[in-house]
């Protein structure tokens, strides 16, 4: 067997991995939304924790398949809210400060990972964003606030991370800026709720729907930020050995 076609097979080995599980996250995410509108608590309780975990190994598959190295604070992020996940589950108290600790901690990561890769060195852009998110988390606390009770300040600590990641987020492009602003209004939903304000239509659906969307997002949104990047490294490789030589080099064959 030649070295193209070892190549290809496993090229193509590593492709049918990436689409199996992309589409084990769209079908198990499917079969979470469906279950909660015809009211399917089993299989609701079922999918709800296989979410993240698909997408975490999807995001690592498919960097593998570009031959790069999905950003290491990723699979982490979406571990960290599988298990907030399985926490908000349990419906008490404790656990949902549980819970709420582990999605802090993926903010921590996801905020991390932004700001690693540029998304404030537009300074200009940044602050008019931050200030855009702060003027808005304000105004939901200040609204929110006397019907938290008990909750007040840890919805509020754990509110300035979320912002924080919706703020960074933009910094990287319109994916991941949409994914932070769909998880911020995901959780700002799980607060209304908390504050036993009257609920829209479909509640949980809604709340469901953006957090899937937006992680999806987010996480999509930095393995393609690192595929451009890696291109222009690439391309800026190319341009200095033409200098060097004084010849314009060849593109590299595919396989």
């Amino acid at each position: 067997m030649s070295i193209r076609t070892t190549t290809r097979a496993v090229l193509g080995a590593r492709l049918r991995s990436t689409g199996g599980l992309l589409g084990g996250f769209a079908a198990t995410s499917a079969a979470h939304l469906g279950s909660i509108l015809s009211g399917a608590s089993v299989l609701q309780n079922a999918t709800k924790p296989a979410l993240m975990p698909l997408l975490a190994a999807h995001s690592v598959a498919a960097a593998r398949t570009a031959e790069r190295e999905a950003p290491k604070l990723l699979a982490p992020a979406l571990l960290l809210s599988a298990g907030g996940d399985v926490l908000l589950q349990l419906k008490n108290d404790p656990a949902f400060l549980a819970g709420m600790g582990s999605f802090a901690a993926a903010h921590v990561c996801y905020v991390t990972m932004f700001v690693q890769r540029g998304a404030l060195s537009d300074r200009r852009r940044a602050l008019v964003v931050a200030a855009a998110y702060a003027t808005a988390w304000v105004a939901l606390v200040g609204q929110l606030w006397p019907d938290l009770g008990d909750l007040r300040v840890p919805v509020a600590g754990y509110s300035l991370l979320l912002t924080s990641t919706a703020v960074t987020s933009a910094g990287l492009g319109w994916r991941t800026g949409l994914g932070g602003a769909l998880f911020l209004l995901s959780d700002t939903l799980i607060a209304t709720k908390l504050a036993k304000w009257r609920e829209l239509p479909g509640h949980q659906f809604w709340i469901m729907a953006t957090y899937v969307l937006a992680q999806y997002l987010l996480a999509s949104g930095l393995l393609a930020h690192e595929e451009g990047r890696a291109q222009e490294d690439g391309t800026t490789e190319w341009s200095g050995l033409a200098r060097r030589t004084g010849v314009a080099p060849l593109e590299p064959r595919t396989v």
